[in-house]
C-alpha cells in the first residue's frame, strides 16, 4: 500500500545549528533533503547543486515568475527559495523530506501543504547563540549583529510552529526530532488509505 511521503520543515535562528542536524539526519536516517536556491554567494566548501542552487538576482527573479518554487523569502540581503518539482518528486515516491529553511518561508509551506510537520530548534540562550556566530569566524560583527537582530524579529512566529526543540546537545536534539518524525508518521490524518483498509477489511469479518 503506497503512502505519501512527510514534508518536515525544520528552521531555527542563523548560528542555531539547523544545518548540521539536518545533515546528521539525512546520513543516519536516510531522510531526503531539498535543496534550496539562494542569491547568496557560496561559503568555502559548498557546492552548487549539493548545498544550494546557487543563483544569480536575475534567475531568482525567472524562477519565481515560473512559478517554480513553493516558497521564497529574503533574508539578509539575500533570497532563499524552495524548488517545487523536487520536493513534489520525493513526497509522491512515499519519501520523507526535510526543508531547512528560514521562518517565513516555513509559513509559507505550511498554507501550501497543510499536513506539513513544522520543528523550531534554538541554542540554549541569545549568548549560546551570539558564541556561535562569533565561532563560525564567516562574517564581520556588522553582520552578526544583523543576524541577533533577526533572530529577536524572529521569536514572534515561534508558536506558528508544531515542536520547539533546543539544540543544546547534538545527538540529543537529531535523537528527539527522528522520533517526532516517526510518531507524526503514524498519526489517523496521515493514513487515511490505511485507515480506509482497515474500516473494509473488519466490515467483512
Amino acid at each position: 500500500m503506497s503512502k505519501r511521503g512527510l514534508l518536515t520543515v525544520i528552521s531555527g535562528f542563523s548560528g542555531s545549528g539547523k544545518g548540521t542536524v539536518v545533515n546528521e539526519l539525512v546520513k543516519r536516517y536516510g531522510y531526503s533533503l531539498s535543496i534550496s536556491a539562494t542569491t547568496r554567494k557560496a561559503r568555502e566548501g559548498e557546492i552548487d547543486g549539493v548545498h544550494y542552487f546557487f543563483k544569480t538576482e536575475k534567475e531568482f527573479m525567472d524562477m519565481i515568475d515560473d512559478h517554480g518554487l513553493i516558497e521564497w523569502v529574503k533574508y539578509i540581503d539575500n533570497y532563499y527559495g524552495t524548488p517545487r518539482n523536487y520536493v513534489n518528486e520525493m513526497l509522491d515516491q512515499g519519501k520523507d523530506i526535510i526543508l531547512e529553511i528560514e521562518m517565513q518561508g516555513g509559513l509559507k509551506v505550511k498554507a501550501n501543504y497543510k499536513d506539513a510537520l513544522l520543528i523550531f530548534m534554538t541554542p540554549p540562550s541569545a549568548s549560546v547563540l551570539k558564541e556561535r556566530l562569533i565561532g563560525r569566524g564567516t562574517e564581520d560583527m556588522t553582520t552578526i549583529n544583523k543576524r541577533l537582530h533577526r533572530a529577536s524579529e524572529e521569536t514572534v512566529y515561534i508558536d506558528s510552529y508544531d515542536y520547539l526543540i533546543v539544540n543544546d546537545n547534538l545527538d540529543d536534539c537529531v535523537n528527539t526530532i527522528n522520533r517526532i518524525i516517526n510518531v507524526e508518521k503514524q498519526r489517523i490524518v496521515r493514513n487515511n488509505d490505511l485507515l480506509n483498509y482497515i474500516k473494509n477489511d473488519f466490515s467483512n469479518i
